[in-house]
Parts: structure tokens; sequence; C-alpha cells
């Protein structure tokens, strides 16, 4: 599965970079304007902390109607602006959760952590510990949340986030693979200033990463007694070598021959 996870997500990318970079190019004015937004700690404390929020507000309903377009894209499908105007009202009660989400992971990592730290003795320690796990638990499984909205669009955020920790428990060889993944793609991410594979690159490999997990869910189902640590993937992901079919470096420059 991980080999072809890494081709899909690849050549998914390829065949949408121009959108990719794009929709990264929206993604790099949030950052831009979360960096200005620092000019105003000389004015308010309070003024920064609401501006802050805000742009992490857009942002995340930004990664909502993006997730609309990746969606496709990760169906084969040319995904233009109107997925992502619709993506807007499409995930916007998830887009709201992933804000909660975001904020409690940054709040614990940059204030409560180095505030239980201070405290000296084993409580503090104990207490910091705990926090670095919730932080943990939190960076392994978020990658899963919007792409699971997508593929599972009758849930409420509140239980595509339970469906977040039990994918991640259940996958945890892949989680961890997938979280180093993310972490490459976020050194290229800054390597070319945001534009390749930026956060929609990433997104779309989230909805590639969901995509064969819900084809694994879907095998289980029809063949229960099938024993879950020999699966037969080959058969699994069939279909879907079949849609990406065999690359050359030649069809990759002119896919149009």
């Amino acid at each position: 599965m991980i080999g072809f996870f890494i081709k899909k997500a690849f050549f998914d990318g390829w065949d949408n970079l121009i959108g990719i970079v794009l929709y990264n190019l929206i993604s790099v004015g949030f950052l831009l304007l979360a960096l200005l937004s620092t000019y105003l700690i000389d004015v308010s404390a309070a003024l920064f902390f609401v501006a802050l929020v805000l742009v992490l507000l857009a942002f995340c309903l930004f990664s909502g109607a993006l997730s609309n377009v990746c969606y496709g894209y990760s169906n084969y499908q040319r995904s233009g602006f109107a997925a992502f105007r619709e993506g807007f009202a499409r995930y916007f009660t998830h887009s709201l959760f992933y804000f909660l989400l975001l904020a409690v992971f940054l709040t614990i990592t940059f204030f409560v952590i180095p505030f239980y730290l201070s405290i000296e003795g084993v409580v503090g320690m104990i207490l910091s510990i705990i926090m670095l796990w919730i932080v943990i638990l939190l960076l392994l499984s978020m990658p899963y949340y919007l792409a699971l909205s997508s593929f599972l669009p009758g849930d409420g955020p509140l239980k595509t986030f339970k469906k977040c920790m039990l994918v991640m428990a259940d996958n945890m060889g892949f989680t961890i693979f997938f979280a180093f993944y993310n972490l490459v793609l976020l050194v290229l991410t800054v390597f070319t200033m945001g534009f390749i594979p930026g956060v929609a690159g990433m997104n779309l490999a989230s909805h590639d990463a969901v995509k064969l997990i819900m084809l694994k869910y879907d095998y289980l189902e029809e063949n229960p007694d099938v024993d879950r640590k020999h699966l037969p993937w080959e058969d699994i992901l069939f279909d879907e070598k079949e849609k990406v079919g065999p690359r050359t470096f030649r069809n990759m420059i002119f896919p149009w021959k």
C-alpha cells in the first residue's frame, strides 16, 4: 500500500500541478497575513491575538473548501473553482471544528506545555508529558480529518474526529509513515517557499491516503473472515492501479501523446 500511495500521491499532484500552485499562492497569503499581524503587538497584544485568530479561522475555512477540490483530484476529476466555491458550504462545520483542533494544538504546544515545564517538581513533569502525548496524538490524527470528512460526508465534525482516532490506531504503521511523509512534504514546502507541494499538495496527499484506507475497509466489510495481517493489496488496489496506469517520463511531460 505504501509504495502505491507514494506513486498515486505524486502523479495526482503532477496531473494537477497548476491548480495546486494556484491554491498554494492563497495559502502563502495567509502566512503573510499572520506575519504582518505581528506588527500589531506594538499597538495592542489583544488586537494581535484577535488578528491571529481571524487569520487562522480564515485559513481553516480555506482548507475546508480546498478539500472539496482535492477530493476531486484524488478521484481523477478536474476540479475547478466551482468545486472550491462549493466546498465552503459543504465543509463549513468541519472547518470550524478543524479550527478548534488547531487552536487547541497551538495553545497546548506554545503555552500549556511551557507553563507546566516551568513548574518545579514531579507534578509539572507529569502534566507536561500528558500534554505532549495529546500533541502527538493530534499530530498523527489530524491529517486524516478533512479527508475523512470528504469520504464520509454524512458524519458530523465530532464523529469525524473520533474516526480519525480510530483510523490512526488501526493503521499505526501507515500513520507513522504518513507523519514522516508529511514532514518531508513540509521541508519541500519550506524549500520552495510554499509553492510545491504546499498546503494543497499535503491536503491532496491526505485524501489519497484516506481513499486507500477506505478501500481496505470496504474489502474487509465484504470479506470479514480475511486475515487482516495479510491483506491481498493487489486485489484491493487493482482498480486504482488501473486508473493511475503505467507512467513514463515522456507521457509525464507530454500527456497528450
